[in-house]
């Protein structure tokens, strides 16, 4: 069994294009839209059991807190002012200032180039693990939302 695009159900499913739209939905939800084909869940021949999907964490990259501190203090350990750093990793000397008075976060991009010019950890990796009710497809803190609650009912 598997989770219905418009209500978050666990139940079997259908095909149904609903403006124009593919989705996976219930049978409940099958009347907005038009029926295409029901899904069968897939089953291990050889268990017959229904094959679930693992669900792999998610690594997401952010730029560390400390950002601005660290990079001036690399900043000042190598003896340069900002014009001067600016110029050392061709950028802006305005942006160095955004940058080191925490008004501005570098993109990854800009702080993985920091880091390997500086030779200092700016970006770390951080593993988003989704409880596992979520990964059998319930609501956790009953505030989620699908699409069923986005659409009008007639």
């Amino acid at each position: 069994m598997a989770n219905c695009d418009m209500c978050g159900n666990e139940t079997k499913l259908c095909a149904v294009e609903v403006e124009g739209t593919m989705m996976n939905v219930c049978s409940k939800c099958a009347g907005f839209g038009n029926v295409i084909r029901k899904i069968e869940p897939r089953i291990d021949i050889r268990t017959k059991k229904v094959i679930q999907r693992r669900q792999e964490p998610e690594i997401i990259e952010m730029i560390v807190e400390d950002y601005a501190g660290k990079i001036r203090k690399k900043r000042e350990s190598m003896g340069m002012k900002q014009k001067e750093f600016a110029r050392f990793i061709s950028e802006r000397e305005s942006l160095i200032h955004s940058i080191e008075t925490n008004k501005f976060e570098p993109s990854l991009k800009l702080a993985r180039k920091l880091e390997k010019l500086l030779r200092i950890k700016l970006v770390e990796e951080i593993e988003d693990r989704k409880p596992e009710a979520a990964a059998k497809g319930e609501q956790t803190d009953g505030q989620g939302f699908t699409l069923g609650d986005f659409i009008k009912k007639r």
